[in-house]
């Protein structure tokens, strides 16, 4: 239960932060909050040379305005995102989503751009991310670059970041205010990963559908749109028998494991079941 020696580097900016992952040898880790990194490493399923934590880097911390988008720092607790007002305004998927993560003291520590960056497809926030068409900003030798979420998650905890790049901030489209939201999750017990779950944004207009995002987590080994009932909601009336016949499609295009939780066919009887119940709550229905 302790971990192997190494290195450990605290940068206080970006610039830093990307040199010392340049400079940290065959094996470095980055470090956000720690809260899936140092449990394997205490099991020494991971032994890395250098460690670089991210904790004291201030610009990556935070939420501000800039305009059309919210910018939500990488390094900003989970904690942070619930209580932030602007999130709140704009973002509520987003918080609603972050509300089911783990417990409180993890809360406290994890960062949203780790669990972006982490990528496993039973986390809560990338399908999230994925629904709101959130844009990544990765820091790296280089220079900067902004990956769109459809883009970011790759595989099975795997994402487009390079070797030496660091996920800085994530820029998410505001919502105004005539679309709804809703996080249906389903575990089997409290604080655990997701089985299935749906995130859901909907966008009513004159007693229709005018649009709705819809991101699946756990259907897969990354986070899915359901574009199948995105495009049965479309022009929909905004009715429970509308929204119900357009969750059927929700598991077109997904590729849910089996596994201890549940079998790929229950994932894919839950996806319907929660897709059907994220819309009608997102639609005020």
């Amino acid at each position: 239960m302790i971990p192997a020696p190494f290195e450990y580097v605290r940068p206080t900016t970006v610039e830093e932060a990307v040199q010392a992952v340049a400079e940290g040898g065959e094996d470095v880790k980055i470090m956000a909050g720690g809260q899936s990194l140092i449990p394997v490493m205490r099991l020494r399923l991971a032994a890395p040379e250098t460690i670089v934590d991210l904790g004291r880097v201030a610009e990556m911390r935070g939420v501000r305005d800039e305009g059309d988008v919210l910018v939500i720092g990488a390094m900003t607790t989970h904690a942070e995102v619930i209580t932030d007002p602007l999130i709140a305004q704009h973002a509520r998927l987003i918080a609603e989503a972050t509300e089911t993560v783990a417990d409180r003291q993890t809360r406290r520590r994890g960062t949203f751009g780790g669990a972006l960056a982490h990528a496993d497809p039973a986390g809560d926030l990338a399908a999230v991310a994925l629904a709101l068409d959130a844009e990544m900003v990765i820091a790296g030798p280089g220079g900067r670059r902004t990956v769109p979420a459809s883009e970011f998650f790759v595989d099975y905890l795997t994402t487009s970041l390079d070797e030496g790049e660091i996920l800085v901030e994530i820029r998410v489209p505001k919502l105004s205010g005539d679309w709804g939201v809703r996080y249906e999750k389903f575990n089997r017990v409290a604080q655990a990963w997701s089985i299935v779950a749906v995130a859901a944004a909907v966008r009513r207009e004159d007693g229709h559908i005018a649009e709705a995002r819809i991101g699946l987590t756990n259907m897969g080994p990354t986070p899915l749109r359901a574009s199948a009932t995105e495009a049965a909601l479309a022009g929909a009336p905004a009715t429970a028998d509308a929204v119900a016949a357009a969750a059927r499609s929700a598991a077109e295009g997904t590729s849910p494991s089996s596994d201890l939780n549940a079998q790929a066919d229950y994932r894919e009887h839950l996806v319907q079941v929660l897709t059907r119940r994220a819309v009608t709550a997102a639609a005020g229905l």
